[in-house]
């Protein structure tokens, strides 16, 4: 079985056990850039448990070293701590490579909008200057955030998006945009062999209590006796894409073929407004919040919801978990870790 057959249609189930086969019959490399955060740490899981070597590499800007408490007690995993806004000289040799390298949460982009746009264009550069090295496949991880505030719904990837070039979101916006085109020119160029992911909103356990996103504010709130905060009116919508599916939409994409080297949707078209989102998690915690309103942030979108259609025809890949019950294993993993950080500091304690 050789790599460019190894996850054909397969569905997720059976992924995991191709990738073991195709590890144990040659050693596998994957290099993911930006592993330590949400995302990145859980593929460095699922590369480990397939039997590859795994090498993280992250600035620790907004990813956590306790994201990869489990995977640094693997012999087969190796962290590198550097920014990819730099130069890759790792000698180092990988079959895949993920370019997971950018803060994703609207006020971590924000705070550093030049570092952010630098994240996304040299590190697009210097990953695929790697990839074209090591003759890898290589995946940048994009973004719905491309559409911008969406005049079509849902978004297909024909879509060629409404951003604002000069808004506060733009940095993250437009590097992204970018980095695609960087991408399809280095293919185009080079032949490099590349795979465009185009990420919905993705929750799930392990996410950073204070990264500033709705489902994680909205679940702070809630855990706090806090009023849920809603900006806007609340009839602004989003589809939200529970965590191993969006994982599992990643490796399938990874190393399936025939993608014509097209940007593909990952995510659930399944779409809620912030007014549902905030009632349901308030139906799943005992709280004394209520839902207030404030201004809508400047280039926010309206509604986002994926055309999933080319990563069905494509991939094979369609989302399994809904968010009523992604929410509640999310609730749950929130509860622990206020539990945790009460524990070891109880001037917190609630």
């Amino acid at each position: 079985m050789n790599t460019v057959t190894e996850f054909k249609r397969l569905k997720p189930s059976a992924a995991s056990q191709s990738a073991r086969r195709a590890a144990a019959e040659k050693q596998r490399k994957v290099l993911i850039a930006g592993g330590a955060g949400f995302l990145g740490s859980r593929l460095c899981s699922r590369y480990l448990e397939y039997g590859y070597e795994v090498t993280c590499l992250d600035n620790l800007s907004t990813g956590r070293l306790c994201n990869l408490k489990q995977q640094s007690r693997n012999p087969k995993f190796t962290f590198i701590h550097h920014d990819v806004v730099n130069p890759i000289n790792q000698k180092g040799r990988y079959d895949f490579i993920f370019n997971m390298a950018c803060p994703a949460s609207p006020p971590k982009y924000q705070s550093d909008p030049i570092q952010t746009m630098k994240t996304s264009i040299y590190g697009a550069f210097n990953l695929l200057d790697v990839a074209r090295r090591s003759n890898a496949k290589i995946l940048q991880a994009s973004t719905s955030e491309i559409y911008g505030d969406p005049d079509v719904t849902p978004q297909t990837e024909r879509y060629q998006g409404n951003v604002n070039t000069v808004g506060p979101r733009s940095c993250y916006d437009e590097g992204k945009r970018a980095a695609e085109s960087i991408f399809h020119d280095h293919r185009e160029t080079y032949g490099t062999d590349i795979r465009i992911a185009r990420i919905f909103n993705t929750y799930g356990p392990g996410m950073d209590p204070l990264d500033g996103r709705v489902v994680s504010n909205f679940i702070n709130q809630a855990l706090d006796g806090q009023p849920i905060t809603i900006y806007g009116d609340g009839s602004q919508s989003r589809s939200f894409c529970y965590l191993d599916d969006m994982v599992d939409g990643l490796i399938t994409l990874m190393h399936t073929p025939g993608t014509h080297f097209e940007p593909i949707n990952i995510g659930n078209p399944d779409e809620f407004t912030m007014v549902e989102l905030a009632n349901l998690i308030l139906k799943k915690i005992t709280t004394l919040s209520r839902i207030t309103y404030s201004d809508l942030p400047e280039d926010d979108p309206k509604q986002r919801r994926p055309d999933i259609s080319r990563a069905k025809k494509y991939l094979g890949w369609a989302p399994k978990i809904g968010l009523d019950q992604g929410l509640d294993r999310t609730i749950a993993y929130f509860k622990t870790e206020t539990s945790q950080d009460n524990l070891s500091n109880p001037a917190v304690a609630r």
